[in-house]
């Protein structure tokens, strides 16, 4: 096997060399470098290894060329190497429009020029796109092949459950010529949506943990007893399972949909520390997912919890097929949902245009449609601005005057100066209409009630913890939400049997040795960065309760 190839392209000679004669003193024993100095070059170039069987692991493109820009080339690039790492040089004049064309392509990272000394500013970047390309699994998407309707809710949830939890797939309608071979070898009748594997598997329309288990995500526990189980893979929850892995706790996290939680479904959080340019939240997850199996921390998938109790000193949870796993101590981090509309037709059409969070897999549909979103708060100013890229219209549905007691300032900003978003104040659905798929929305204004043909809503409204099967086990506010700490002794809620001299930690919940992280969290900060945060801190107080059990 040739070495894989590290690629760049600019139009300066001088840069050019500059850069190839940098990457070569570094990565040159276990890469090959190519430079060219046109976006045409570049693409003749990649067709000509993608026809040798060459891999190319990093693209390196500088942003204003003549011919063709470098996000011109790096997204037509994506079509020959899907997996390639894309990182964007430009000038520092040139900032705000490479951060406005991150999405266009989903860059990995952009760097400015010059870059001296490259020990500091050059390899750091280049070493972290390398050692995420080695460890992504680069097989080819078309590999995973789902077959539905267009507006049938499960196909939705499965094209989404693929897609949060990074397994690339194609997507074919049943009516498609190339679908009717797979469908014919099903059989007559087969059941709807229809996933065929890579090895040739068809699975008629399979519950979420058959499918985790046929793409190779983990479903089952190595072991019966742990340090620390991780209840929920959001940021909270991803945050403890990093912290405790590497701080030497056999730790578990249990999720029981996909990791990254509502925050993995965002199209872009440009407030999180450390990320400058912004970075999508299914971006943020996967990075977290694999900083966390690094350390050594378990993770299973399509795992609903149904309970959990005290057994002596362990703490046992208890999934829906019946499986019992106990460990030292718990962290709650299950996080929330957007809250359900309640108008008339709504709940009948979730899934077949009426869709809850971002819904990214529905974006590319999107396209020429004028699209409806629900809520003022960040979540919803990021899906707006990211349908925006496609969508014809983009409105935004609030009930109250503005966006500036919910949603950040920089977010109002870019809404702003974005011709095709239209804030729409005092308003609310009132109902929605439609056959097999959302039609029309009811709207009620302060004028009135008009009806609007619409085909995609998308509704960021809310918080609803997932803790019903917490009834009656740890001690929650009237909204669900989990009671820790102080507020447990403010509220008059001290725990049973707990000694006088014993106060609950800061994140402890009423059950000695099970913690509470994140949105789940009565009186926590609905943010990114607080949820995680609280797993890290949620994994100190854990060593603290061990050292004192």
């Amino acid at each position: 096997m040739s070495k894989p190839v590290i690629l760049t392209v600019d139009d300066d000679p001088g840069v050019s060399r500059a850069v190839a004669r940098d990457l070569r003193r570094r990565y040159a024993e276990s890469y090959r470098i190519v430079r060219a100095e046109s976006g045409p070059q570049a693409l003749e170039t990649l067709k000509e290894m993608r026809l040798r069987g060459d891999e190319a692991a990093v693209l390196v493109a500088d942003h204003r060329m003549p011919e063709m820009t470098g996000v011109e080339f790096l997204e037509q690039a994506m079509d020959l190497y899907p997996f390639a790492r894309r990182v964007l040089l430009t000038a520092y004049a040139d900032t705000d429009a490479a951060i406005r064309a991150i999405n266009v392509v989903d860059l990995d990272h952009y760097l400015l020029k010059p870059w001296n000394p490259p020990e500091e500013k050059f390899y750091p970047v280049i070493d972290a796109q390398l050692d995420a390309w080695l460890r992504q699994d680069r097989e080819r998407p078309e590999e995973l092949r789902v077959i539905g309707h267009r507006w049938s809710a499960r196909s939705y949830e499965i094209r989404d459950f693929l897609a949060r939890n990074q397994v690339p797939y194609t997507w074919m309608l049943d009516e498609d010529p190339e679908a009717a071979p797979l469908l014919a070898a099903a059989g007559g009748g087969c059941r709807l949506p229809l996933v065929v594997t890579s090895d040739g598997t068809i699975l008629q329309a399979p519950a979420d943990a058959e499918l985790a288990a046929a793409v190779g995500l983990s479903t089952t526990p190595d072991a019966d007893f742990y340090d620390l189980v991780v209840v929920g893979g959001g940021p909270g929850g991803l945050g403890a399972a990093v912290y405790g892995a590497s701080e030497g706790l056999r730790t578990l996290l249990v999720e029981r949909h996909a990791t990254g939680g509502q925050a993995g479904q965002s199209s872009r959080i440009e407030n999180y520390l450390g990320f400058p340019d912004g970075v999508s939240g299914s971006q943020l997850a996967d990075r977290a997912r694999r900083q966390a199996v690094k350390f050594g921390a378990e993770l299973l998938t399509a795992c609903p919890i149904t309970g959990l109790e005290a057994r002596g000193r362990a703490r046992v949870v208890r999934l829906a097929d019946g499986r019992e796993i106990a460990a030292h101590a718990v962290i709650l981090a299950m996080g929330v949902s957007y809250r359900r509309l309640t108008a008339p037709g709504l709940e009948d059409l979730v899934g077949r245009g009426v869709y809850y969070g971002a819904a990214l897999t529905e974006a590319p549909a999107c396209a020429g449609q004028e699209v409806y979103v629900v809520g003022g708060a960040n979540s919803a100013g990021q899906a707006a601005v990211h349908l925006a890229r496609s969508a014809k219209k983009v409105h935004i549905l609030i009930r109250s005057e503005g966006l500036e007691k919910s949603m950040s300032h920089y977010l109002i900003q870019q809404i702003e100066g974005i011709d095709d978003i239209e804030v729409h104040p005092h308003t609310e659905v009132a109902a929605a209409e439609g056959g097999d798929h959302l039609e029309r929305l009811v709207l009620r204004t302060p004028e009135g009630e008009r009806t609007v043909d619409a085909q995609y809503l998308f509704v960021f409204i809310g918080a609803q913890p997932h803790t019903e099967w917490l009834e009656g086990v740890v001690e929650r506010d009237e909204r669900g939400f989990v009671l820790t700490g102080p507020d447990l002794v403010a509220g008059g809620r001290r725990p049973a049997g707990w000694p006088l001299h014993r106060q609950p930690y800061h994140l402890e919940t009423s059950m000695p040795g099970v913690f509470a992280a994140g949105d789940v969290r009565a009186e926590s900060m609905k943010r990114v960065a607080s949820a995680v945060g609280d797993g890290a801190m949620a994994v100190a107080l854990v060593h603290r309760y061990l050292e004192k059990a």
